[in-house]
């Protein structure tokens, strides 16, 4: 079974968010940070990944990214700090 992630990441904290969906959170990881694709993330050097939650289907996945990307900016701000207060870059973490 794929495991689909909606996953947040930040420039900085309390930097310039994007919200996205994947399959392959550690692949989709490393080509923000080493900014593989040209973008909004390459062009806001947007690298940390501050948040991320798992869903069991595609469906789920893509509404809850339309759902987090229709938030204002200090709903997602509060759901990245109540599980990552600190910022810290959860990259190194992965293990899905």
């Amino acid at each position: 079974m794929k495991k689909l992630v909606v996953y947040l990441m930040a420039s900085k904290s309390n930097g310039t968010l994007y919200v996205g969906v994947t399959s392959n959170l550690a692949k989709r990881c490393w080509q923000h940070k080493s900014g593989y694709m040209d973008g909004f993330t390459k062009k806001y050097q947007i690298h940390l990944l501050v948040y991320y939650e798992i869903h069991r289907t595609i469906r789920a996945a893509i509404a809850r990214e339309k759902q987090i990307k229709k938030w204002k900016r200090a709903w997602k701000i509060r759901i990245i700090e109540e599980r990552n207060p600190f910022w810290i870059d959860l990259y190194e973490e992965i293990k899905i």
